[in-house]
């Protein structure tokens, strides 16, 4: 049986966070052996069926109404038209379509039936379907579940304390009752966050105690760096760190251990290096495809052509993920206490220099 946690600390997550690299680095490869395959990494292709217009005011995205961006919008797409996509998905190695409508909630009617013949005609492609189209009540969750949905998308994106500087439109709560009604269902949940938008480090483990509080956990935690984009508030951040990226991977993946890590928007800034370093880490997902939406990304071959060298190989539609069991605070992913870094060591403060003094004793 799988063991995971959901009474992690901000403290305990900012101690693993802070850990010496190449030891995060250690027991984040440690667990994530454990419980995955290390050379197999899941594939989703993102496709915006709606673009623009939103009235939502998230401060990071160019889809804004009222943020005065390049995004052209469109109309939602048509059903063929999400097929030939999906089947061009399918080609390239994709298991999953995740399909992304601008809306601030999902409205009965004619779009969402549409949406909802996109889900049967992707799912018999024998594809993951995957949806993030905004806030969702629980008889649309049951809908979506009847259509053959795999997964939805809905992002924390922050801390519950950081989440005001970056949307006031929505409340972070808001974000909860959605994921809670899509567990009201047999959908996954696909929940997870930006790192670079200005928060603190608190605030990064923030958004993991939150997620790692939910029961069952996410299916799969999108990391994303943020892509600063002209026109919107956040247009002139600097981008964030391959380190700030590999040591969010690494504690998602420690704090995680049964979740898909999925590397999200951010990867064009980043050399294969930095990328194979995360999936050293503990990511095992990738988006695939030239756009994120409407941020850029590494196009497919690029990422075949990546694939191949690191010996990694795309992981198969409708692979589950074990359910999970809770475990007490102190208990970790390894055999025996000897094995257990520090930080979970029940009572355990971190003494930076204490692991380097036990291998001096040695």
């Amino acid at each position: 049986m799988s063991q995971v946690r959901h009474n992690w600390t901000k403290e305990e997550i900012l101690d693993v966070y802070n850990t010496p690299l190449m030891e995060l680095l250690y027991d984040a490869a440690t667990i994530h052996r454990k419980h995955h395959d290390p050379n197999t990494v899941q594939v989703s292709t993102l496709l915006s069926i709606k673009t623009g217009g939103c009235p939502e005011d998230c401060g990071y995205c160019p889809q804004a109404a009222r943020y005065h961006t390049d995004i052209e919008g469109n109309d939602l797409m048509s059903v063929s038209h999400v097929k030939a996509q999906a089947l061009r998905a399918k080609s390239s190695g994709s298991s999953r379509v995740c399909m992304g409508a601008a809306w601030r909630n999902v409205k009965d009617g004619p779009e969402f039936d549409q949406v909802l013949e996109m889900v049967r005609t992707i799912n018999k492609l024998d594809m993951e379907v995957c949806c993030t189209l905004g806030m969702l009540t629980e008889n649309q969750a049951h809908r979506l579940a009847e259509a053959g949905l795999y997964a939805y998308n809905h992002n924390l994106d922050t801390s519950e304390d950081y989440y005001k500087d970056v949307i006031s439109t929505r409340a972070f709560k808001d974000r909860l009752d959605t994921i809670d009604n899509v567990r009201k269902s047999n959908v996954t949940v696909c929940s997870g966050g930006i790192i670079g938008m200005g928060e603190q480090l608190e605030d990064r483990a923030g958004m993991l105690v939150a997620l790692t509080s939910l029961n069952p956990q996410p299916e799969s935690v999108p990391i994303n760096a943020l892509v600063p984009v002209e026109g919107t508030p956040m247009e002139d951040i600097a981008p964030v760190s391959i380190w700030d990226m590999v040591r969010m991977v690494a504690t998602t993946r420690i704090v995680m251990p049964e979740t898909q890590v999925r590397l999200s928007a951010g990867r064009t800034e980043m050399s294969r290096e930095g990328q194979a370093m995360c999936f050293f880490a503990g990511a095992n997902s990738i988006f695939a495809g030239d756009k994120l939406l409407t941020t850029p990304n590494p196009d497919v071959s690029e990422d075949m052509e990546m694939f191949k060298m690191l010996g990694l190989n795309p992981q198969k539609p409708f692979t589950k993920v074990s359910q999970p069991k809770t475990v007490e605070a102190g208990d970790s992913q390894f055999e025996s206490m000897s094995e257990k870094p520090k930080w979970s060591r029940p009572g355990h403060k971190i003494d930076r220099n204490e692991n380097a003094k036990a291998k001096a004793k040695a």
